[in-house]
């Protein structure tokens, strides 16, 4: 048995959860061409509605956002229509659905996004690394630095999306400022380049975020409105410099972001636990911890700890549709076939075996 910490109800805005287990978001290659969400997409939600809160896949609010091949979108009414298919599938399991709103900026080539252009940045910096697309691994190619006019159209896609998803039922958004994406790409000096108020200073490197958040706040309510961060994570050749650099980009960002009052933070959290109990110092609302490689016996470690509120899971969740089920029971994992992660169907996507079936 599990950490009584986690069974403990939770309320998060307007939502009462049961416990403190969420779905952590986990991109899967699943959508349509056009972006909506595939037909296995409301099954695979659905299969893991016990998790209370779950956080989708990485979802693009417009066609400049997307980077990778058959990712989702939330900008189209067909986007609406396939995402209200999976919020009907979880909202009936008794879960909750945030649709993480991810723009990859950089991180991106023209051969899988549906306009094949050049793709948009901070600067126009290459991340020096590779990507799949529909032809196997090609570099990714040097975007195109965002002018200022054009970082407030940005904004307003972010404003759209987000009204997007709760037009399709969803219960909140989450913005993605993690993972070596766009919203990161601008709080990085080695990524962003720029001598305007979007760039330099700590300050100005922070703005584009809290733009973002503001502009998702005001339009769906900040109840509804998650964040991410993953502060000092090197993902698409982001370099955010020393232990006192990050932590002084990412006080001054949490500082700022915290009298929006969003619903919660959420963390991607690399070691650094002196950093995120300053974010729990001042955060008025739910922390969310993630770290790669936690094992089972850890998952309530944050917790316990009193830095998080929540602990997202990622792996175990998606090997496991009964995750919520085997922690109680102290039942033995499924394990994650990697071969399968990204390949489309229904193969280690949604056959993954429950314990009645094992």
């Amino acid at each position: 048995m599990a950490s009584s910490s986690l069974w403990q109800p939770l309320t998060l805005g307007g939502l009462e959860l049961p416990h403190r287990l969420a779905l952590a978001p986990m991109t899967r290659n699943r959508a349509n061409p056009d972006g909506t969400p595939g037909e296995l997409a409301a099954e695979y939600y659905r299969q893991r509605a016990s998790l209370g809160l779950l956080i989708t896949e990485g979802t693009q609010p417009s066609e400049d956002g997307q980077g990778y091949v058959n990712t989702p979108g939330i900008y189209t009414p067909e986007h609406v229509d396939g995402w209200r298919r999976v919020g009907d599938a979880v909202h009936a399991g008794g879960g909750h659905l945030f649709v993480q709103l991810m723009h990859v900026g950089r991180i991106s080539h023209p051969d899988n996004t549906p306009h094949h252009r050049q793709a948009v940045a901070p600067s126009a910096i290459a991340p020096g690394e590779e990507i799949f697309t529909p032809t196997g691994k090609q570099p990714i190619p040097a975007p195109r630095e965002l002018s200022v006019s054009e970082i407030q159209q940005v904004i307003g896609e972010f404003r759209h999306a987000a009204a997007s998803a709760i037009a399709a039922g969803a219960d909140g958004v989450e913005i993605h400022a993690a993972n070596g994406y766009l919203l990161h790409q601008f709080l990085s000096p080695n990524a962003n380049h720029r001598t305007d108020s979007y760039g330099g200073s700590v300050e100005h490197r922070a703005r584009f975020v809290i733009e973002v958040a503001r502009a998702v706040a005001d339009e769906i309510g900040a109840d509804r409105t998650g964040i991410r961060v993953s502060p000092a994570f090197p993902l698409g050749g982001l370099d955010e410099g020393d232990t006192e650099a990050v932590r002084a980009q990412y006080r001054y960002l949490v500082g700022e972001l915290a009298p929006l009052k969003l619903v919660y933070l959420h963390v991607h959290h690399l070691g650094d636990d002196e950093l995120l109990r300053s974010f729990r110092d001042v955060w008025p609302t739910a922390v969310l911890v993630v770290r790669y490689g936690r094992e089972r016996d850890g998952v309530a470690a944050d917790i316990d700890a009193g830095l998080a509120d929540i602990a997202p899971l990622g792996r175990f969740a998606l090997a496991n549709p009964d995750v919520v089920e085997r922690l109680q029971q102290d039942a033995p994992f499924n394990e994650v076939d990697p071969a399968t992660l990204y390949t489309g169907g229904a193969t280690g996507y949604t056959d993954y075996p429950v314990l009645a079936h094992v």
